[in-house]
């Protein structure tokens, strides 16, 4: 069971560390570009993008989930299906995206108050880079499907292109063609389009026999559509809530003053990197988990759960002692701003607590997901938002960003101790 779980977690983990260099690399170029308030704009920007597309998550997820319980069953004509269901949406969903983009801007901007001089750039940003919607959904729907075939490879390999390349192209736009801030949000742009080329080239190189067993009429078939928004329905509550929670995170960060902003933003990348590399491990949670509910196998489905929580302990002490030696080496990566460095010593050490508080929930995620048991992942993070609103409000006044903190930190831990409350019924039931 270990090799079965490295062999799908493994390639998770490297396209999941590449998945957040796409932001950092951005935060790097923004950081040595002279201006405080670059910082902050990535900060913000990233968050609003954020906030657009974590809330329909649902298409990697629940595309997964099913994917892999079709597969499971040897159901092949529904794994088909399953694709070309998520396609119609996601691209309708990017229409009605590039149609709103101004209102969904100036929604955003009201939320999150930042300053003139950090407001413009966001703006800039913002315009270039809401045309890579259709792609980035739709990366969204091919990652899920291919981790449902169990091909953990295929979105390694995307995932790595799209990051070099925005790498070579924000550098090339930026300093080489003088387009400043703006070509940070271009050369994310053209190399997202180019990771979708490739996603749809490498399916029909090695999926595309699986076009025979295509029928038009299952894909509109009303129960089948009624199922999956039931699932994703609850999917996309769990995700907004997430969203809601990481968006107000940088909002009241914001109240702070711009210190804080950067501060939290730079803060906010050794999280991101904990929750990517330990969500590869919820990836192969949820392939396996898929699959074993798929095929009934309750024995096998118990065994990968308890090895993936072992896993799970061994990246929380690894990461918790990375951070405790190193965190201040690797912060210093992201900007050469000793104001924002200095800051970030008084609030680096909840930082510590991030692996210990959040594993469990990264990794319930992926065994929920799997099972399509989705009502009570969703119940889970609603008494855990909950949880995290009510401190805040609570104790920022006495507290300050420390409250902050706190709060994010109550949010991860009451998710993973709710999941497994919830896991005998949710989970291991049929």
């Amino acid at each position: 069971m270990n090799r079965r779980i490295l062999k799908l977690a493994v390639p998770n983990i490297i396209s999941n560390i590449s998945v957040p260099l796409l932001s950092m690399v951005d935060l790097a170029i923004a950081g040595h570009m002279g201006s405080l308030s670059f910082i902050g704009a990535i900060g913000v920007a990233g968050v609003i993008f954020n906030f657009i597309y974590w809330n329909f998550g649902f298409l990697r997820m629940g595309t997964t989930g099913f994917t892999a319980q079709a597969l499971g069953a040897r159901d092949l004509e529904e794994v088909i299906t399953i694709m070309m269901r998520g396609i119609l949406i996601a691209l309708t969903i990017s229409l009605i995206l590039i149609i709103l983009q101004s209102p969904i801007l100036k929604f955003a901007l009201i939320f999150i108050k930042v300053s003139p001089e950090t407001q413009q750039p966001i703006i800039d940003y913002f315009y270039i880079r809401i045309w890579a919607a259709p792609c980035t959904l739709l990366l969204y729907v091919a990652k899920g499907w291919f981790i449902g075939m169990q091909n953990s490879r295929f979105p390694m390999i995307i995932a790595i292109t799209v990051n070099v390349l925005n790498i070579a192209f924000s550098l090339l736009f930026v300093y080489g063609l003088n387009m400043g801030f703006k070509g940070i949000a271009l050369g994310t742009v053209v190399a997202e389009y180019t990771g979708l080329l490739l996603a749809a080239t490498l399916w029909l190189i090695y999926y595309g026999k699986l076009r025979k067993y295509y029928n038009r009429k299952s894909l509109f078939q009303l129960h089948l559509w009624v199922n999956f928004f039931k699932v994703n329905s609850d999917i996309f509550l769990r995700t907004f809530c997430l969203i809601i929670v990481f968006t107000s995170f940088t909002s009241f960060s914001a109240r702070f003053g711009d210190t804080v902003l950067a501060v939290n933003t730079l803060l906010m990348q050794l999280f991101t990197l904990f929750s990517y590399i330990m969500d590869g491990f919820a990836y192969a949670a949820e392939s396996l988990t898929g699959i074993f509910v798929g095929a009934k196998n309750k024995g096998s489905l118990k065994l990968a759960i308890r090895y993936i929580f072992r896993w799970g302990w061994i990246l929380t002490t690894f990461f918790t002692l990375i951070y405790f030696i190193w965190g201040e080496e690797i912060l210093s990566l992201f900007t050469n701003e000793q104001t924002v460095l200095e800051a970030s010593r008084t609030y680096f050490w909840w930082v510590l607590l991030i692996p210990i508080s959040g594993f469990a929930a990264f990794l319930w995620d992926g065994i929920y997901v799997g099972a399509t048991a989705s009502k009570a992942m969703r119940n889970a993070i609603f008494i855990a938002t909950a949880a995290y609103f009510l401190f805040y409000y609570g104790f920022s006044q006495f507290m300050g960003n420390n409250a902050l903190w706190v709060s994010l930190l109550l949010f991860l831990l009451l998710r993973g101790l709710g999941m497994r409350f919830f896991a005998p019924k949710a989970i291991y039931n049929f």
